[in-house]
């Protein structure tokens, strides 16, 4: 049979002794160390979420900069592209009015040269209508 004694009593005081013994030498240390670690692993995912939040911010940075840079070369091409065309617009202007010159200038050449022969035929025909009858006639006109 079990008696209850004044040794129950030294067995629970020796159990909450080691109880306390074991909390200060064993469990709060390692209790500590877990605190410690988890303010770690805590302090370690923050600087993650910020990492991660700056790796977006400065990707969505470069991808509005080649974005702009997009909209800004085709900016320019077209800027490019309208200074050509009106370039190539005066080129071709500048070439009518020259060929319209040339072909006017050719015109009064034609015409001067058509005069020209003219009165020059004029002069001799003359010479030929009265050959042409000689010849016609047989005689002297």
């Amino acid at each position: 049979m079990i008696s209850v004694d004044g040794s129950v009593v030294i067995q629970i005081a020796n159990f909450i002794f080691l109880i306390w013994v074991m909390n200060v030498i064993l469990y709060k240390p390692i209790r500590k160390v877990l605190i410690q670690r988890k303010e770690k692993i805590s302090g370690l995912e923050r600087s993650i979420s910020d990492f991660i939040s700056q790796s977006q911010e400065k990707e969505d940075a470069f991808a509005a900069g080649i974005k702009e840079a997009r909209s800004s070369g085709l900016k320019e091409k077209q800027a490019m592209l309208f200074a050509g065309a009106e370039e190539e617009r005066a080129i071709i202007e500048n070439i009518n009015k020259k060929a319209q010159a040339e072909l006017l200038s050719a015109r009064d050449k034609i015409v001067k040269e058509t005069e020209a022969v003219r009165v020059s035929l004029q002069k001799e025909l003359d010479t030929f209508i009265t050959a042409i009858s000689q010849k016609i006639l047989g005689r002297a006109v």
